[in-house]
């Protein structure tokens, strides 16, 4: 763990000159690049992608979580896990149950198949982030947490910026 934070101190110090935004995107990028690769090995070796098992590990440590509340812990929007929901349904890891208080919502559940998958394993991207964080410190892991906060709100306020300005006139 010591080598590979060692390395990655040498590539932010490296930088390629492209300036601080540049080469910070640079970094995002290939983190980008290495957690859709882990996640196309892992739907090989588990039968669910990195998504799918952050659904699953979400749902084991909230059995009953309505659809809504997982997008919102998950950051994303609700017509986005839709379909994640419906592949791990339809391969039998996730059960949709009524809500008894209200029959119009569902509430998530794991099936034996979702509690099999739902288990600390190698090879995940939930390990590399386990691993990675155990060799930093928290004041570390909090700036970085901290940094990536106030990018996905930026992120978030430059896209609604940008859409009201190339919206179409009504």
């Amino acid at each position: 763990m010591a080598t590979m934070v060692r390395q990655l101190e040498r590539s932010r110090d490296a930088g390629r000159g492209l300036g601080r935004a540049l080469d910070f995107m640079e970094q995002l990028r290939g983190t980008v690049h290495e957690l859709q690769s882990i996640s196309k090995r892992m739907a090989t070796s588990l039968g669910v992608t990195g998504p799918q098992r952050f659904v699953i590990r979400i749902v084991g440590r909230y059995p009953g979580i309505p659809p809504g509340e997982l997008a919102t812990m998950m950051r994303i929007h609700p017509s986005t896990l839709s379909g994640v929901l419906a592949r791990l349904v339809q391969r039998g890891t996730i059960a949709r149950r009524p809500d008894p208080s209200d029959r119009r919502r569902v509430l998530l559940e794991l099936t034996a198949a979702g509690r099999r998958i739902d288990a600390n394993r190698e090879g995940t991207v939930e390990d590399a982030v386990r691993r990675t964080l155990g060799a930093l410190s928290s004041r570390q892991t909090a700036a970085i947490r901290d940094v990536l906060t106030v990018l996905a709100r930026d992120l978030h306020r430059t896209a609604l910026t940008t859409m009201a300005v190339h919206r179409p006139p009504t």
